[in-house]
């Protein structure tokens, strides 16, 4: 064999793609639970690209995480393949159903009824993840969903041991759980909840789970499936048709995207307001030098782009298929200079109320990060929004349904499952999406590309925020997931803040500058983070220390 130039070589490396990484690694999985992201690097492993392990991911965490996602939840994947550089958003956000109208959740004296919009089946909207699987699997992926789908159908057939979390959640939603036949049969273990490393094996999940592999989107949205979704949501009180389900399509939206100090953030666009409300709040701290700042100033600025930031969410955010928002404006960098105008460093600026479009995800959304040997990236959240979502299993199916319809405003002004108020942008319509905070994130520098998002509510934006910042002092991703958080979200006018992120100067130097503090009792999130470093082609990983998953470079 002859010898090459160096020249020769030369030409190859400038010849190959921009975006594939330099090192032997298969490829980097951060998710929420370690089982997900050991699926997902099996299949990177029998040669699926970061679409088809994220399919894997997705369908094992509604396995094992019933609390946190499912086949009867939604969410949003923000996609980057590689050969192209072409990014887009999966939208598989639920939706009302066609039967919903404004005043679902109110009674005859139109006051919202308490625990409606929440618990059983007329708190859930259509479900959007098996769509986006289905999509990604036939679009992205280059393996068969009968391949990606058979870690997931393993594990349901076969089952999962208990941890600690799936008690302490189940704990928490124990009386509703208990409610339904169904629910009971498959999350319960005589009527009680199942002591630690009991097997939970969901047989009729997967079931589903099968006849999704052999029919794809019409597995679940057409024929035996759909038809007993719709006969065990109307006997148990429901208002879902088959056209609910058959009607049910993805939507590819482009991402939204700003820039933070040379930082390239490609983000979730609406009917997520994440991307929105995280350039908005980058926008405005770019307008000050906060390396100059003392640490209290630097937190009480940024305590006041989250509340201007989240004022405007509260606005103008809603389904774009429905409602017209000022999308470019509100990314504008001159609009951010706009809203720092009054902005003291030696006062907090007061919330007042105004009409608030808002509902948000629970604590217990989940959400994991991929990134494969030729450089594909997937950033995921999903959510089922309160644990275990409804609490109502579709007899028959081993569905888990959503209560994402308390995401809706019920009425102008009253506040949700998490004391946020709603307004007309957020209102309920047949068919709408409801605004969500899930806020699957890519971020570009100069050294590498980053890939995160955590679940956690309203506080889903205000984390990504504090992983960027951290991003931008040098730190990787064990920096990123675990920096102390704290949050504001115009209202309640409070900051709420984690052990550890305000020391007691802080606190009361912030409460002297007139900001109310709300202390946790323990931390919040479970932000999942990936980083490929474009000069030496390394992938590194952080699972978040106040969860359970796991991070894997292989």
């Amino acid at each position: 064999m002859r010898h090459q130039s160096p020249f020769l070589w030369l030409l190859l490396l400038l010849w190959l793609p921009p975006g594939l990484p330099a090192a032997q690694e298969r490829g980097a999985i951060a998710s929420a639970h370690p089982l997900a992201t050991e699926a997902g690097h099996a299949i990177l492993a029998q040669g699926g690209n970061a679409f088809d392990a994220a399919v894997t991911v997705a369908a094992v965490l509604a396995v094992v995480e019933p609390y946190s996602s499912g086949m009867g939840g939604g969410g949003f994947w923000l996609l980057h393949r590689a050969r192209d550089g072409f990014e887009v958003m999966l939208d598989g956000r639920e939706r009302a159903p066609l039967a919903a109208h404004r005043d679902l959740y109110l009674d005859s004296k139109g006051e919202v009824v308490p625990g409606l919009s929440v618990n059983g089946t007329l708190a859930a909207g259509i479900p959007g993840q098996p769509a986006a699987l289905a999509h990604l699997a036939a679009r992205y992926g280059r393996l068969p969903l009968a391949r990606t789908l058979a870690p997931a159908i393993r594990l349901a057939r076969e089952g999962f041991p208990v941890d600690g979390h799936y008690r302490r959640m189940a704990e928490w939603r124990l009386e509703q759980l208990r409610q339904w036949p169904a629910s009971k049969q498959q999350f319960l273990i005589d009527d009680a909840v199942p002591p630690l490393d009991a097997v939970v094996r969901q047989p009729q999940l997967a079931e589903t789970l099968r006849r999704m592999a052999e029919q794809g989107h019409d597995g679940f949205y057409r024929g035996p499936v759909a038809e007993r979704l719709v006969a065990g949501v109307r006997a148990a009180g429901g208002i879902w048709q088959l056209p609910d389900l058959a009607e049910y399509r993805v939507v590819e939206r482009e991402p939204v995207r700003g820039e933070y100090r040379g930082m390239k953030s490609t983000s979730a666009a609406p009917p997520s307001s994440g991307g929105i409300v995280l350039i908005s709040m980058l926008n405005q701290l770019a307008r000050f030098d906060l390396d100059k700042y003392p640490s209290v100033q630097r937190k009480h600025l940024v305590v006041e782009v989250m509340r201007r930031a989240y004022r405007d969410r509260a606005e103008y955010l809603g389904d774009p298929d429905f409602v017209d928002m000022p999308v470019a404006r509100l990314i504008d960098p001159d609009y951010a200079a706009g809203l720092t105008r009054d902005i003291q460093l030696d006062a907090a600026t007061p919330s007042r109320y105004q009409p608030a479009g808002t509902g948000l995800e629970g604590q217990d959304t989940t959400h994991y990060s991929i990134i494969d040997a030729e450089g594909n990236r997937v950033s995921a959240t999903l959510s089922i929004n309160y644990p275990f979502g409804s609490c109502f299993v579709v007899p028959g199916t081993g569905i888990l349904l959503n209560d994402e319809m308390d995401d809706f405003s019920a009425r102008p002004g009253a506040p949700n499952v998490y004391g946020l108020v709603g307004g007309e942008a957020n209102a309920i319509e047949p068919g709408k999406r409801m605004l969500s905070s899930m806020t699957p994130t890519f971020v570009e520098t100069d050294q590498g590309v980053a890939v995160l998002g955590t679940p956690g509510g309203s506080r889903i934006i205000s984390m990504l925020l504090h992983g960027i910042l951290a991003l931008a002092e040098g730190g990787g991703p064990e920096a990123w997931v675990s920096r102390p958080r704290y949050h504001h979200q115009y209202l309640p006018d409070v900051i709420q803040f984690e052990p550890g992120a305000l020391y007691t100067d802080e606190q009361r130097q912030l409460m002297e500058l007139g900001h109310k503090l709300k202390p946790l009792d323990s931390g919040y999130g479970n932000m999942q983070a990936l980083f490929w470093n474009r000069q030496d082609g390394h992938l590194s990983g952080a699972s978040d220390p106040r969860g359970i998953g796991k991070a894997v470079v292989e």
